[in-house]
């Protein structure tokens, strides 16, 4: 009979109690881990959906403005040295960055005018997959073109209106016959009153090719902060300037935090709960053996070793606990995410890092639990074994 049989012995001899407590140990970490994979996939699945409402960087061309006026008369502001973006250049120094990871897409825009049925006409060139993943809200009427098109256009809510353009129309943009393929549904923003066209053919009207008037960015800000994404992409695209939309990148994680933040504080009640119930139950127990603990004093156990027997049960019951704990939070996670529709988005695999910090979580709470109900059964003195025989 050592320390370390005597919990097991114990075990077979309280069988129910002890699956009861395993039981009711297993349920509060099933649930806390499977509360914490959910909330990490949703608050992951939740930031690439938000990437289809707009960026939240912005990369200029770095330029001097002069405000010139002369005899009481304003005569507007001249661009000065205006560095040009070439596309290729700064797309592959966007590859090279440490947290390329972490952005989801770069959508390159150029600006450009013509006159189409005799009016102006502001246009924006884009890489229609890019675009069309970035603003994932759109809604149409007619149909969106095809991914790859080099003459199809998209017309904003206001400047169809203002054109009198209606889906299906051939236009005369400067050399090119271009295909209305649809009108956008007001949007409330400066979408409504520009034409998209591919990115090619408004580099070709603006005498640019190659180039980009500027780029829009879709950073995924969970792993990192966005501060450092910005100061990142301003090192390697030196004649630009990068600015981080500061009020649409807080909203964002502030959704993204909410979930977490939420999860955390539900898991944390619950791990105070299952520590709780290990410890009235330890408690109980060394109430119970009071004279079992006598004996074993009496028959030479120092205080070190009682303290070690109890301990000792605690933490096999949070080791087996965690174990089924971790494989219980699998299944609670996979049900949760089918409940939500996300089970076609996430998928679920064994992680052994997250199944060892479960277990040894187990053990290191289990053991915190019966610390104090261990030390009371070392205090026990050997004459109250004699007494009670």
């Amino acid at each position: 009979m050592t320390i370390f049989t005597l919990p097991l012995r114990h075990v077979r001899a309280k069988w129910l109690r002890a699956l009861l407590l395993a039981a009711i140990f297993t349920i509060g970490l099933a649930s806390m881990s499977g509360l914490y994979q959910v909330s990490t996939l949703i608050a992951d699945n939740m930031e690439r959906k938000m990437i289809s409402f707009g960026a939240n960087i912005l990369v200029t061309p770095k330029h001097e403005t002069l405000q010139i006026s002369y005899g009481g008369y304003s005569l507007g502001g001249v661009t000065l040295d205006e560095q040009p973006i070439l596309l290729d250049t700064a797309l592959k120094a966007i590859d090279g960055i440490e947290f390329r990871a972490n952005i989801a897409i770069v959508a390159p825009k150029m600006l450009a005018t013509s006159r189409i049925a005799g009016q102006a006409a502001a246009l924006v060139g884009v890489q229609w997959e890019k675009e069309f993943h970035l603003k994932g809200y759109w809604e149409v009427e007619g149909s969106f073109p095809e991914i790859h098109s080099l003459d199809d256009v998209l017309a904003g809510a206001g400047a169809a209106r203002k054109l009198g353009l209606t889906p299906g129309q051939i236009l005369e943009v400067g050399d090119h016959r271009l295909h209305l393929s649809g009108v956008l549904k007001p949007t409330g923003s400066d979408d409504d009153a520009v034409l998209f066209v591919p990115l090619t053919l408004a580099q070709r009207i603006a005498a640019k090719e190659g180039q980009a008037s500027f780029l829009e960015v879709a950073a995924m800000c969970s792993g990192c902060p966005i501060d450092g994404i910005v100061t990142q992409l301003q090192a390697v695209l030196p004649d630009t300037d990068v600015r981080a939309l500061a009020q649409v990148a807080e909203s964002r994680m502030y959704s993204v935090h909410f979930a977490q933040n939420l999860a955390f504080s539900v898991s944390l009640v619950i791990l105070i709960t299952a520590c709780a119930m290990l410890f009235m139950s330890m408690l109980s127990s060394v109430a119970e053996r009071r004279r079992e603990i006598g004996i074993m004093r009496s028959v030479g156990f120092s205080r070190t070793n009682i303290f070690t027997v109890f301990v000792s049960e605690a933490i096999g019951i949070g080791c087996v606990s965690g174990m089924l704990a971790y494989v219980l939070g699998q299944f609670l996670t996979a049900y949760v995410l089918r409940q939500l529709h996300l089970a076609g988005d996430v998928s679920l695999e064994f992680q052994g890092v997250s199944f060892m910090i479960l277990v040894l979580l187990a053990a290191l709470t289990a053991a915190i639990a019966a610390a104090f109900p261990a030390w009371r059964a070392s205090l026990v003195e050997p004459a109250e074994a004699l007494v009670s025989l």
